[in-house]
């Protein structure tokens, strides 16, 4: 009886449902690679349920928690914290990246002409890259030109800079907007309420995701930049089982039990290359740990672009692999010009479609050595690649808002152990249970019995 309710519980759980609809999402890519076309709708369908929800909750998540906070300097701090923090562990990942590339040489064997490439397969990219224009735009870019045209690009600094504006400006008209506050806060349950319902769908995404790359670009494409996957896939699991476990350990968690903690938008994220669909239930999960909830809203939606670990890895490991493929020679100090250039266009990706391959074209673009058609070579390897990104990048964010939390002096250690050992649920209905006084106090009761 043990037994079975127990098979019947794993049957239960999305991250057993998820695994399941990518490995029949895989097999049917492989087996019926012509279906990836009819599946194809089922991962972006998912990937747009999600992206509904993003603006309303990071806005409802940031506004709630600097309006009750009400110390503007501690808002500033969070975010100089932040940002500090981004900066230095993006640099090791760009390193990183840069090292082993260097070492193993991924693109070494394909000796391919830049004469013979076609620039118009990747023209839209290198547009792109050419409108990212430098520091001065970019934060430009970040004060939208209405409140109302934020939310309907889904810009995320955009929005969270109105939400820090609205925060401060509630903190400071006291007890007269205590009603507001509580509908919004009643409106904010509604929609993790709405992101409950839209996960069930997470295995249709996935699989339908993973069937429509697997279909499109076959396991030969796979075999054919085995070298390259493989070192990226490698790195990104030295850098999160080194870099990230030894900030884990720092903070006094354990990254193991945090990664069973995520491991559903760990296997949804894999499955549909994307962060955003899990952003919302990542907001509510990092709130339930522990973390506060203004230091949640701030830092793990501003990580999405200022510290993309696995983008960042894949920037400098990517760049090194054009230049084998095409035999450009670079000098020691042409890949340092290549990690201070990759510093940038690693920031100035937000709301670019393909971000991490504009990114790439916006690097070798500023280098003027490395022939930018030579992206080609990655089109049809770039979704396995961003697998792995994708994956680094929600890792990182995760440990980053621990980090943060924990530096501000704002995380519940207690209940953080609590959680990841297993004596606190999230299953119990995490997305109901915000960070209030008595939530606190009544997880501090549940980790002392």
């Amino acid at each position: 009886m043990i037994s079975q309710s127990k098979t019947k519980r794993l049957f239960s759980t999305l991250y057993f449902q998820v695994f399941v609809g990518i490995v029949i999402g895989g097999l049917i890519g492989y087996f019926f690679p012509h279906t990836e076309t009819a599946l194809k709708p089922l991962g972006d369908g998912f990937i747009k349920l999600i992206k509904m929800l993003l603006g309303p909750i990071v806005f409802l998540t940031v506004v709630l928690g600097v309006a009750r906070m009400g110390d503007v300097k501690r808002v500033g701090r969070v975010g100089l914290k932040a940002v500090v923090y981004f900066e230095i562990v993006s640099t090791l990942a760009l390193i990183i990246g840069l090292v082993v590339g260097s070492v193993f040489h991924p693109g070494s064997a394909m000796h391919v002409d830049p004469a013979a490439l076609d620039m118009k397969a990747v023209q839209g990219y290198a547009s792109a890259a050419k409108q990212q224009h430098g520091i001065t735009d970019f934060l430009l870019n970040i004060i939208p030109s209405s409140a109302v045209g934020a939310f309907a690009a889904g810009d995320m600094l955009q929005i969270i800079l109105f939400s820090v504006l609205l925060g401060v400006a509630l903190s400071h008209l006291g007890t007269r907007v205590q009603t507001l506050l509580t509908v919004l806060d009643d409106f904010l349950q509604g929609m993790f309420r709405i992101v409950w319902m839209v996960m069930r769908l997470a295995p249709l995404g996935a699989g339908g995701a993973i069937a429509f790359t697997i279909g499109s670009y076959g396991i030969g494409t796979m075999a054919s930049y085995g070298k390259l996957i493989a070192c990226l896939y490698l790195t990104t699991a030295l850098f999160v089982f080194v870099v990230l476990a030894a900030i884990a350990a720092m903070c006094r968690i354990s990254l193991w039990k945090f990664l069973r903690y995520i491991k559903e938008e760990i296997l949804v994220t894999f499955g549909t290359a994307s962060t955003e669909a899990v952003l919302p239930k990542m907001l509510a999960k990092m709130e339930f740990l522990g973390c506060e909830r203004t230091v949640v809203g701030m830092v793990l939606p501003a990580g999405y672009t200022f510290n993309a670990d696995g983008t960042s890895i894949y920037l400098t490991m990517a760049t090194l692999f054009v230049a084998q493929a095409t035999g450009t020679h670079l000098s020691l100090w042409d890949q340092l010009v290549i990690l201070g250039v990759a510093l940038f266009t690693s920031k100035g990706i937000a709301g670019v479609a393909g971000g991490g391959f504009v990114a790439l074209a916006a690097t070798l673009s500023s280098m003027n050595k490395i022939p930018v058609a030579a992206l080609v070579l990655l089109l049809g390897v770039d979704r396995f690649l961003n697998e792995a990104r994708a994956v680094a990048n929600l890792i990182g964010n995760g440990i980053a808002t621990i980090a943060v939390a924990k530096w501000e002096g704002q995380f519940d250690q207690s209940r953080a152990e609590a959680v990841l050992s297993g004596r606190v649920e999230p299953e119990e209905s995490f997305e109901d249970r915000r960070s209030t006084p008595e939530a606190k106090a009544e997880s501090k009761s549940q980790s002392s019995d």
